[in-house]
């Protein structure tokens, strides 16, 4: 293996000068980086970054963990972190957990022992004893999407009890009297936070809130199908179906189309977070859509800014607005 006094001895230069082009540190003439950059392609010379990394106790790594990254939602968002970190010279790891707690744990252990220099976090339902190791470790961490309220940690998420609220009001003023919703699990901010926009909405109209309606599963189409069925076949059926993220929606549709429901006809589907052109041909659902791209974005700043800080600063919380974008699966007004 080609070691950097290899490259200094093939460029006829000190193995300082190398160190320095490698570092881009210092200037060196144009010509002898040139010179240089021959002898490392030549050599195939992969630099030692583990050595850097434990001189300068930097790796250029942080991590971002999702919960689904088969989640187009989530793609998005991870984008948005990649393009953020790529720019200020950082690589990102990316680590899924399907809502376990203990892979979560797993994927911990092992980043904290591979020294990454940051953390991103969708957490699970129960995070709090993830972001107290990482804290307790050192490490800064900025939390995605969801809230923990039990720690002061810096976080990006969006305001998806007003989202709820919004598109909730909107079903409302479309005649809509009896609407169900389908959340995520109890404990999960964001699904909790639907849930009480979903409320808050139907409270202010005078419109009675059946526990029936409220249907709390997992942001899974399978979980989307079954919250569905029991929808469609409770004693009163719902006139409108609230899915609180595209997964359940997705399962929802399958069973509605297996029920021989048309939508919006037959039933009324609007949700969080549009569908990628691959599952749907032409835009048909309402939605509110999140800012995933720019939420990415601003969690990965806000990472950098607390490794650049030369002292302690305050914790910063990043809420991001929703936007209700109406489309033909809410239908027309009820008569």
């Amino acid at each position: 293996m080609p070691t950097i006094h290899d490259v200094a001895k093939r460029a006829g230069v000190g193995s300082i000068t190398v160190s320095r082009v490698i570092n881009n540190s210092g200037y060196i003439s144009s010509e002898t980086r040139e010179r240089i950059q021959k002898a490392i392609d030549e050599l195939g010379y992969v630099p030692n970054t583990l050595a850097r990394s434990l001189r300068s106790r930097r790796t250029n790594t942080v991590a971002l963990i999702v919960t689904d990254i088969t989640n187009p939602f989530f793609t998005t968002l991870a984008r948005g972190v990649e393009d953020a970190a790529n720019e200020a010279g950082y690589t990102v790891i990316f680590c899924n957990t399907d809502e376990s707690a203990a892979k979560e744990e797993k994927y911990l252990n092992v980043l904290l022992q591979k020294q990454v220099d940051g953390l991103l976090l969708v957490p699970t339902q129960r995070s709090v004893n993830s972001i107290h190791q990482i804290l307790k470790h050192g490490t800064p961490v900025v939390v995605l999407d969801r809230r923990i309220p039990e720690v002061d940690v810096d976080s990006v998420r969006c305001d998806s009890l007003d989202g709820a609220y919004k598109l909730t009001k909107y079903l409302v003023s479309l005649g809509h009297r009896q609407i169900a919703i389908m959340s995520g699990a109890v404990g999960v901010s964001t699904a909790d936070d639907r849930v009480a926009g979903y409320r808050k909405a139907l409270e202010e109209d005078g419109i009675a809130i059946s526990d029936r309606y409220i249907l709390r599963g997992e942001f899974t189409p399978d979980s989307g199908y079954s919250m569905t069925e029991q929808a469609i076949n409770l004693p009163l059926r719902p006139t409108a179906l609230i899915a609180a993220n595209n997964f359940i929606t997705i399962g929802a549709m399958k069973a509605l189309q297996e029920a021989e429901m048309e939508v919006p006809e037959d039933m009324a589907l609007a949700g969080f977070d549009d569908l990628p052109p691959a599952i749907v041909t032409f835009p048909f659902f309402t939605v509110v859509s999140q800012p995933a791209y720019e939420m990415g974005t601003q969690a990965m700043q806000l990472l950098l800014k607390r490794l650049s800080a030369k002292e302690v600063v305050a914790f910063q919380e990043v809420i991001l607005p929703t936007q209700l974008i109406v489309r033909r699966s809410s239908g027309p007004p009820v008569k």
